[in-house]
């Protein structure tokens, strides 16, 4: 096998875990291929991947949390063939400018790589640089909106973890985009399962201790962190009840008792404190609990059903199909948790590792 030339390309004040998390993800699917393989794990000699930190100036380079990173030049990789580009993000507002030189440097070299990614805001690289032109993206959801009001021909999607866009008509390149900081972590597995298959990115996940596929979209972090944006409101330490008693009978009105408020009065106020209805916050908490009980355990359908207060299997089910589009067994296949053992048999890649 030819090691794939992987090139993370940043910018000056760079989030440091967009950058090292995919890296860390290619070096433990790199340790499991070398122990396959038998080898001793010399990095002259990479069995899948061989990565490179490059900027610009190249040097020390100063990232967002403040630990320097070493990089190379850019322009020192002119005549090495590049199999994936990785533009990590950086601090974004209204004001800040991105880094011409690199802008131009990804339009230059994006056209001679299989595929072009971005972690987080990396995707305003992208962007800036042409290639999300027409193609869904996506990036972290606090800067979404900031995305889609920057770049109009971008279609931007501020939900899922990551999006590999295949393009269209003559621009066929696949370009993978990936929500915030730790979701490259999300989108390097996914690119190793493409590459060396889905054992070796398992064992990768597993190593990491993360979801081989996380369960769910940005909207995840989502239905108890929306729920907490009220925290030190009216109904923090309701929350807290709310997630603790999702079997119990959560109605407007027994919400209301709990809270001291009359029903009229409680949902009234829960819209203006929390932006939905009390109903939605309850269905949102159930779907959220069943589906991490799909992704880490192997109970059974009824016993999360009546765990998470959805009472019976059909609403279970009906409540998977109208959010995620899929029954729970096939949520439970796509999203199983890397720390579940598998039912297939481990492969002879895994079991080297």
């Amino acid at each position: 096998m030819t090691a794939r030339h992987i090139v993370i390309a940043v910018a000056p004040e760079l989030v440091l875990l967009d950058a090292c998390g995919p890296l860390e993800a290619f070096w433990r699917a790199e340790l499991t291929m070398v122990a396959a393989a038998g080898k001793s794990g010399n990095a002259a000699e990479p069995v899948a991947y061989r990565t490179t930190v490059a900027s610009i100036d190249g040097g020390v380079l100063q990232t967002f949390p403040g630990l320097p990173v070493v990089t190379q030049r850019l322009d020192s990789l002119d005549d090495q063939p590049i199999d994936t580009l990785i533009v990590p993000g950086v601090p974004i507002d209204d004001h800040c400018t991105l880094q011409p030189e690199l802008v131009a440097w990804i339009r230059r070299r994006a056209p001679e790589a299989r595929r072009v990614c971005s972690v987080c805001t990396g995707a305003f690289y992208l962007a800036a640089a042409g290639l999300l032109d027409g193609r869904r993206a996506t990036t972290h959801w606090r800067e979404a909106p900031h995305l889609a009001r920057r770049f109009p021909n971008v279609q931007v999607d501020a939900d899922p973890i990551f999006i590999r866009d295949v393009g269209h008509g003559e621009e066929r390149r696949v370009v993978w985009t990936s929500a915030g900081v730790t979701a490259g972590i999300d989108l390097a597995l996914a690119l190793i399962e493409e590459d060396v298959g889905h054992a070796v990115a398992m064992q990768a996940a597993r190593r990491l201790v993360v979801f081989m596929k996380r369960p769910g979209g940005q909207s995840q972090f989502s239905a108890a962190l929306a729920a907490q944006a009220s925290a030190g409101g009216p109904f923090e330490a309701l929350h807290s009840w709310m997630a603790g008693h999702l079997r119990d009978d959560l109605s407007v009105e027994r919400l209301a008792e709990r809270a001291q408020m009359s029903p009229r009065t409680f949902a009234r106020r829960y819209v203006d404190e929390v932006g939905r209805t009390p109903a939605k916050t309850v269905s949102a908490l159930r779907l959220e609990a069943a589906a991490r009980a799909l992704a880490e355990s192997r109970r059974p359908l009824k016993r999360i059903a009546l765990d998470c207060g959805f009472g019976s299997e059909q609403n279970l089910r009906r409540a998977f199909v109208g959010r995620f589009g899929v029954l729970p067994l096939e949520y439970r296949e796509r999203f199983e948790s890397a720390v579940v053992p598998q039912r297939a048999a481990v492969s002879a890649v895994v079991a080297a590792g």
